[in-house]
C-alpha cells in the first residue's frame, strides 16, 4: 500500500507561477519512477510529464515543455511540479502517480485569465 499526497495547488494568474508536491508518507519515493497528471472538468485525465527513478530523468507532454519542470527532493522525499507561464488551459486537478497503480487525492489548480 502506498499513500501518496499532493498539495500546493490554488490560484494563480495567467502567466504566474505555482508548485506542486507529491509526498509519500512511509514509502521511499526515490526509488519509483512517479507521474504527473491532470484532469480538467468535462475532460480525460491527461499525462503532464515524468521522473525516472535511475537517473531522474524527465519527460513532459509538448503542452507544458518549457513550462513545467518535475525535480526530486531526497532528503524530504519528496517530487515537485514547477508550473510557470501558467495558462487558463493548464487548470484542472493534478494527480502525482506512482508505478500506473496507485494516486493521490488531487490538488486543484485554476488559473484565471
Amino acid at each position: 500500500q502506498v499513500r501518496l499526497v499532493e498539495s500546493g495547488g490554488g490560484l494563480a494568474q495567467s502567466g504566474g507561477s505555482l508548485r506542486l508536491t507529491c509526498a509519500a508518507p512511509g514509502s521511499t519515493l526515490e526509488y519509483y519512477a512517479i507521474g504527473w497528471f491532470r484532469q480538467a472538468p468535462g475532460k480525460e485525465r491527461e499525462g503532464v510529464g515524468c521522473i525516472s527513478s535511475s537517473n531522474s530523468s524527465t519527460y513532459y507532454q509538448d503542452a507544458v515543455k518549457g513550462r513545467f519542470i518535475i525535480s526530486r527532493d531526497g532528503a524530504k522525499n519528496t517530487v515537485h511540479l514547477q508550473m510557470n507561464g501558467l495558462k487558463p488551459e493548464d487548470t484542472a486537478v493534478y494527480y502525482c502517480n506512482l508505478g500506473n497503480i496507485w494516486w493521490g487525492q488531487g490538488t486543484q489548480v485554476t488559473v484565471s485569465s
